[in-house]
């Protein structure tokens, strides 16, 4: 019988450590919190973690969208290490607007990598989504 060696980490992932780092924080505040918190509370509680790390991070970016020579500002939740970018929500599922709108935030940045997070009743549910275009 042959024995393959298998890596735990994917090589053709974007990010691989630090994606792993992020959605280890993301559960780290759902186990601590647990269900039922509003957005804002979760959001209070991943900075911390940011922080305790020292993991390189801004929150509340502000990027800009031209249209007809008017600015229309929207702002990310976080910019992780100018890599990275992370939405987070409550909610049971995912949503396509939700995912349109980290799309539209990665082509803006020009960043590679967005991960979606919702706290969920059953827990910590993420997506990543990869701007191919870039």
């Amino acid at each position: 019988m042959m024995h393959r060696n298998r890596k735990l980490k994917r090589e053709d992932l974007l990010y691989p450590e630090l994606s792993y780092q992020i959605i280890g924080i993301l559960f780290e505040v759902y186990n601590k919190l647990g269900p039922g918190y509003q957005e804002r509370y979760y959001y209070q509680a991943i900075i911390t973690a940011f922080e305790e790390i020292n993991l390189p991070y801004q929150a509340q970016v502000k990027i800009k969208i031209i249209f007809k020579g008017k600015e229309i500002n929207r702002f990310v939740d976080f910019m992780i290490d100018n890599k990275i970018i992370l939405e987070i929500k409550k909610g049971e599922r995912f949503f396509k607007n939700n995912i349109d709108q980290i799309y539209s935030y990665l082509k803006i940045t020009n960043l590679k990598l967005g991960i979606l997070a919702n706290f969920t009743r059953q827990g910590i549910q993420f997506k990543r989504i990869v701007n191919i275009r870039n």
